[in-house]
């Protein structure tokens, strides 16, 4: 009764799964990559297209004024147009990042974590050599007994 009940909910998932990884084809539109794309760099500073690809009618009426004398434009007007251009300017893209922050941090935590494990290495490993002896042999586990080693160095005369 219960792998029955099982089954048939594999079974279920299973056809429901399908049916969406056979619909999920149609929506995805690839893009085309043999065209140049848009790409923010300091050391590639003018890119092959523009930020804006697909222009509204303002940003078309802007492109048409700027044909004209660009005294005639208001410094908001050279700014759009600059966005239609560029997505960023050098100095948001010299801006500094707080990713250094996230490299220190998991830097410091690793060392933590090793040191932890080290620590932890240390004591346990006595704790089990004091608890199962040399060798893996308990010596002396019977209460009142005494194991003694003997001295097996040996001294040389001269």
């Amino acid at each position: 009764m219960l792998a029955t009940r099982a089954l048939s909910l594999i079974g279920k998932r299973a056809i429901s799964t399908s049916v969406c990884v056979r619909a999920h084809g149609s929506v995805v539109k690839s893009e085309d990559y043999a065209l140049p794309s848009y790409v923010d760099r300091r050391d590639y500073p003018l890119p092959d297209v523009a930020h804006v690809r697909q222009l509204s009618a303002s940003q078309k009426a802007l492109k048409e004024k700027e044909k004209a004398a660009w005294t005639d434009l208001s410094k908001d007007e050279k700014v759009e147009l600059y966005r239609i251009r560029f997505n960023e300017s050098f100095a948001e893209m010299n801006r500094g990042t707080n990713e250094w922050k996230t490299v220190l941090g998991m830097a410091l935590f690793f060392v933590g974590f090793t040191a932890i494990v080290l620590i932890w290495e240390k004591r346990f490993g006595e704790w089990m050599g004091r608890r199962s002896g040399v060798g893996g042999f308990r010596a002396g586990s019977e209460p009142g007994t005494r194991v003694s080693i003997p001295d097996l160095s040996l001294e040389m005369s001269l």
